[in-house]
């Protein structure tokens, strides 16, 4: 049987209020995800497929430095995941999943707005051409990364590993020490 999607209006904010809890003073790196999961898992709650890739792949760039509490040292590092769309996407037929990703940039032309990032990395690729557009439209300009999901498969996690661990010691240079 199929899950029906956690999108009412009171789950919403619930998940955008986590969010904010983790939300850095200054964003270095700003990770853009396509929607929170139909299941109800959230990054922000510690138990999705994208937090424990994300919380591994920071421990191995940052051994001595991520503490327990992954979100916190997450955010020290001025990283910050936001997502495209609002709502879960993943249980809608290719036509609307893309209808909502379309709908989902002008939610994060105001995220670019608002934090101004240095590197933008997305973390799925089939939304990378939305990003592209906020990007152009916000006339962003700094580095910018476009990474496989890294839950479903090995080789995409290693490549997500491979590609992400040099951006972070580049940009959270010096900011690792916020951990000690």
């Amino acid at each position: 049987m199929k899950k029906q999607p956690r999108t009412g209006r009171k789950s919403i904010l619930v998940r955008e209020r986590l969010r904010r809890r983790y939300r850095p003073k200054r964003v270095q790196i700003l990770f853009i995800g396509e929607a929170p999961p139909v299941s109800g898992r959230f990054f922000y709650q510690a138990d999705s497929g994208l937090y424990r890739a994300v919380r591994d792949t920071f421990i191995r760039a940052f051994p001595t430095h991520c503490d327990e509490d992954f979100l916190n040292s997450f955010s020290r590092l001025g990283c910050y995941l936001v997502d495209l769309c609002g709502k879960p996407v993943d249980h809608l037929d290719n036509k609307q999943r893309k209808k909502a990703c379309a709908e989902g940039e002008a939610r994060l032309g105001r995220a670019f707005q608002q934090l101004h990032p240095k590197v933008v990395i997305t973390v799925v690729r089939s939304i990378a051409g939305n990003v592209q557009r906020v990007q152009q439209k916000a006339n962003w300009a700094g580095t910018y990364l476009e990474l496989p999901y890294p839950g479903r498969w090995w080789r995409h996690r290693i490549a997500f590993e491979k590609t992400l661990v040099p951006v972070l010691h580049k940009y959270c240079v010096g900011l690792e020490s916020r951990l000690s």
